[in-house]
């Protein structure tokens, strides 16, 4: 007679029940914080006299009722995303990247520059070199203010922050001088050659540049949580005078990540150029900075949430049109909802902080 050994029966570890709890307490505060968002939005809308259930509908189902709209969505997700991650990745080190908005337009106008010179040359070779010099260009940019933060010590918010008006600078010029387009009736360049276009795919077309966005997204989540750099640039974050003792070169490390930072943020510009617009234009940038950063602190600095957040945040800009039109709603008051979102999130935070503290 043979006798069939019973496994033991698995039971979860403490560590991952702690984990698992963890997790959905997380959730669950994102759930209720998003929700008291929109009823404090809704009074502030029927206050204003307009209808709050015609307002949410319209910015909820813009983007998935019609193929228009997704695709729409999906586009506007992509600067939004790297945008984000161009805040997140610095942010993990401990830094803060306010220049998005200053390497995306530098990214872009070196892109356009690319592409207006040499407009003649083929796709294989005009289309990576936009791509890659918008890269290049959003990274050195970034470099600026970290090298001036690792030699002297200046403040990166501040020295970021300024090189964005610097940047205004160097698009006004550019778009009314240099490459200026007499037809149009804004600061805008000539158009960049075909070969210079990222290629559409479907019916609305969509843009290349969005599986471009993905994988980017997918690769900056393997290299922060699977790869050595990434594990240090967590530990500089988390606790640098430890991190230090432990052979890690802070110095290093943050003006890496601001580096790498600007390059997302100048990707970015080249995919607005080659993907979207086809040129350079003044404004270009829309409020895709202060998204970056909502979406980047909304995601708690986590860089695997981060697309999911920015996919969010662009349904609510392209649901802010819908709500102006259906609603008479401004679409101001989207921002304002993105910004009671944050804030009930930070709110939530601190309130779960505390009640950790006292369960201890």
């Amino acid at each position: 007679m043979t006798t069939t050994a019973t496994p033991p029966a698995t039971t979860p570890s403490p560590t991952t029940t702690r984990r698992g709890a963890g997790l959905t307490q997380t959730l669950l505060s994102y759930v209720i914080a998003v929700l008291l968002a929109f009823v404090v939005s809704g009074i502030v809308i029927a206050l204003l006299g307009h209808s709050p259930i015609e307002a949410f509908r319209a910015i909820v189902t813009t983007s998935f009722k019609s193929s228009f709209g997704l695709i729409e969505t999906v586009h506007k997700w992509v600067p939004l995303v790297l945008l984000a991650l161009a805040f997140t990745i610095p942010l993990a080190a401990g830094k803060y990247n306010i220049g998005g908005e200053g390497q995306l337009l530098v990214g872009a106008t070196a892109s356009a520059a690319v592409g207006i010179t040499m407009k003649d040359s083929p796709m294989v070779v005009l289309l990576p070199l936009v791509l890659l010099v918008g890269v290049l260009a959003g990274g050195v940019y970034a470099w600026i203010a970290a090298w001036l933060m690792d030699r002297f010590g200046v403040n990166e918010i501040l020295s970021t922050v300024l090189l964005n008006f610097v940047s205004f600078g160097i698009v006004d010029y550019v778009a009314s001088e240099v490459w200026s387009d007499p037809a149009a009736g804004h600061p805008t360049t000539v158009p960049i050659g075909e070969g210079g276009l990222l290629p559409l795919i479907g019916a609305p077309p969509l843009h290349s540049g969005v599986f471009l966005a993905l994988l980017v997204s997918v690769a900056t989540v393997v290299v922060m949580r699977r790869t050595v750099p990434g594990y240090e640039l967590r530990a500089v974050g988390t606790n640098p005078r430890a991190a230090a003792v432990h052979g890690v070169r802070i110095g290093r490390v943050a003006v890496g990540s601001l580096v790498v930072g600007g390059a997302l943020a100048g990707f970015a510009g080249a995919i607005e150029v080659a993907g979207v617009h086809g040129k350079l234009i003044e404004g270009m940038q829309s409020n895709y900075l202060l998204l970056g950063i909502i979406i980047g602190l909304i995601a708690r600095g986590n860089a695997l949430a981060v697309p999911f957040v920015a996919f969010g945040i662009a349904v609510l800009e392209v649901g802010a049109s819908a709500m102006q039109r259906s609603a008479d709603v401004p679409m101001e008051m989207v921002l304002i909802v993105e910004a009671l979102i944050l804030l009930f999130l930070l709110f939530s935070d601190v309130v779960g902080a505390r009640l950790r503290r006292s369960s201890r």
